[in-house]
C-alpha cells in the first residue's frame, strides 16, 4: 500500500511538472500538430479555364472606329478576356447597339441575347434572338449573325427573315452591307408586291438572258472576302 501511494504521488508530481512547464506544453502541442498535419492539393488547372482581365456591369458606352464614333453599346455585363485564344469580349447577358453615321445620326438598332467580339479579327458573333432595325424600315431577324468589321458586312448561315415595306424574304443564307442597302438571301421564299413581279417580267422579256435585276436590292451581293473563314469554336 505504501508503494502504491508513493507511485501515485510521484506520477502526480510528474503530471503537475509537465503542465506547469511551458517548454513541455509547447513540445507536446508541436508533436500532436505534426502528427495530424495533412497535405492539401488543388485540382489540376484546365488549359481552357481563364479569368477575364476586366468585368464591367451596367455598361453604356460609345465605340469609335478609325477615330470616328460609330456605335453605342448598352449591356448588363461586359467581360474582356485576353487569356483565351483568340482573345475576345464577351456579352453573356445580352447586348444592344445603336449604329451611327458620320454625322452621328442613328442608322440602325441591333440587339442579341449573347455576343462575342474577337478584337484581333474585328469580328462580331451575335447569337439568340438577333434583330436589326434601320431607318429605312427594314427589320432583320435570325438566331445567329456575324458582323465583319474589316469587310463591313453582315452574314448568316442559319434561317433569316428580312421584312421591308415592299417585301418579305426568308432563307437559310444571308449577306448584306452594314447599311442593309444591298442584301442577298438565298435558299429563300418570300412575298413581293405586284409591281416588283411586273417590272421583273418586263425586264426578263426585254432581255431573256437576265435572270435577276441588278437594280433589285435583294439580288445585289456586297463584296465578299476572297478567303474562306473558319469561325472560332467556343
Amino acid at each position: 500500500m505504501e508503494d502504491y501511494k508513493q507511485r501515485m504521488q510521484t506520477s502526480g508530481f510528474f503530471s503537475k511538472w509537465l503542465l506547469n512547464s511551458p517548454l513541455c506544453v509547447i513540445s507536446l502541442f508541436l508533436l500532436f500538430s505534426c502528427s495530424e498535419a495533412q497535405e492539401h492539393t488543388a485540382d489540376a488547372i484546365n488549359p481552357e479555364d481563364s479569368v477575364s482581365m476586366m468585368t464591367s456591369y451596367g455598361v453604356n458606352t460609345l465605340i469609335s472606329d478609325s477615330g470616328v464614333i460609330k456605335y453605342r453599346i448598352v449591356t448588363e455585363r461586359w467581360d474582356v478576356n485576353t487569356i483565351r485564344q483568340p482573345s475576345r469580349w464577351e456579352f453573356m447577358k445580352g447586348i444592344f447597339f445603336e449604329q451611327f453615321d458620320e454625322q452621328f445620326h442613328v442608322q440602325a438598332y441591333i440587339q442579341a441575347d449573347t455576343a462575342w467580339y474577337f478584337d484581333k479579327q474585328r469580328l462580331w458573333h451575335l447569337r439568340g434572338r438577333v434583330q436589326i432595325r434601320n431607318t429605312n424600315g427594314l427589320i432583320y431577324n435570325s438566331e445567329e449573325l456575324y458582323w465583319d468589321g474589316i469587310s463591313h458586312e453582315f452574314y448568316s448561315y442559319v434561317f433569316s427573315r428580312v421584312v421591308t415595306p415592299e417585301r418579305t424574304l426568308e432563307g437559310t443564307y444571308f449577306r448584306s452591307d452594314e447599311q442593309m442597302d444591298h442584301y442577298l438571301v438565298s435558299n429563300s421564299k418570300g412575298s413581293f408586291v405586284a409591281s416588283d413581279i411586273e417590272s421583273s417580267d418586263d425586264r426578263s422579256g426585254s432581255n431573256s438572258t437576265d435572270t435577276q435585276s441588278a437594280d433589285d436590292s435583294t439580288a445585289v451581293t456586297p463584296a465578299v472576302r476572297p478567303a474562306a473563314r473558319k469561325h472560332p469554336i467556343y
